[in-house]
């Protein structure tokens, strides 16, 4: 009986303590789908910056990326100024991209 007594305790804790972790990261990651209004390349071309349009609200958020496949699709031409773009990023001052796509693919 202890021993049951003291497993589901255990399991409590380690739910609420996980949930907790989980909502704190969740709250550092912005999302947002809109065009690209403007694409900037760093003078080394290992990184670039990008301003994007929520097409909901019409705010503007400044995006870092250093992806290497994304950065070879800026300079392919695949992703160019007023596509349409889904992106999400880490809220971590420089707001660095995590994923950077085309909404019709690509």
């Amino acid at each position: 009986m202890k021993v049951k007594l003291s497993s589901l305790i255990l399991a409590a804790v380690l739910g609420l303590s996980g949930a907790t972790f989980s909502a704190n990261a969740l709250a550092d990651e912005g999302k947002m789908v809109g065009p690209v209004t403007k694409i900037t390349m760093a003078a080394d071309g290992k990184s670039a910056t990008a301003i994007l349009k929520d097409a909901k609200s019409g705010e503007a958020a400044t995006l870092t990326i250093t992806d290497t496949l994304t950065l070879d699709k800026f300079k392919d031409k695949r992703i160019v100024e007023g596509d349409e773009i889904r992106a999400r990023w880490e809220k971590d001052g420089k707001n660095t991209s995590k994923s950077f796509k085309k909404t019709a693919g690509c």
